[in-house]
């Protein structure tokens, strides 16, 4: 009918260290939840703040932002050191109109890097 006490306790200890296991892989990584711009969105130039705020902690002096202009040039962006641990906040000046591209990478409190790219377009004001 029912197994006994030592089979039962070896089957609790495997599904608990399957979900000990599974369960540290979903949250691996930082997973962007919000970003102004937002994706495919627009932002008015010339000057545009930016803001990525992920579903962890992230380390901002070991992340990096890299601005991609229309033209394929590209320029590292500061970020600001003094954002929540959660968000990675910069400024992007003196954009032209026309398509860009947000390219980040952070560093988890986990120690894992996650990166993305973030596509949108700048106006005039």
């Amino acid at each position: 009918m029912f197994p006994g006490p030592r089979i039962r306790f070896v089957l609790l200890y495997f599904c608990a260290a399957f979900y000990l296991l599974t369960a540290r892989s979903v949250v691996a990584h930082a997973i962007l939840v919000e970003s102004s711009p937002a994706l495919h969105g627009s932002a008015v130039g010339p000057d545009v703040p930016l803001k990525l705020r992920f579903n962890v902690r992230i380390d901002p002096s070991r992340s990096r932002l890299t601005l991609i202009g229309p033209d394929g040039s590209t320029q590292a962006l500061q970020i600001d050191q003094q954002a929540p641990p959660d968000t990675i906040l910069s400024q992007a000046k003196g954009l032209h109109p026309g398509e860009y591209r947000l390219r980040w990478q952070v560093l988890a409190s986990d120690g894992h890097i996650t990166r993305g790219e973030i596509p949108f377009i700048v106006t005039k004001a």
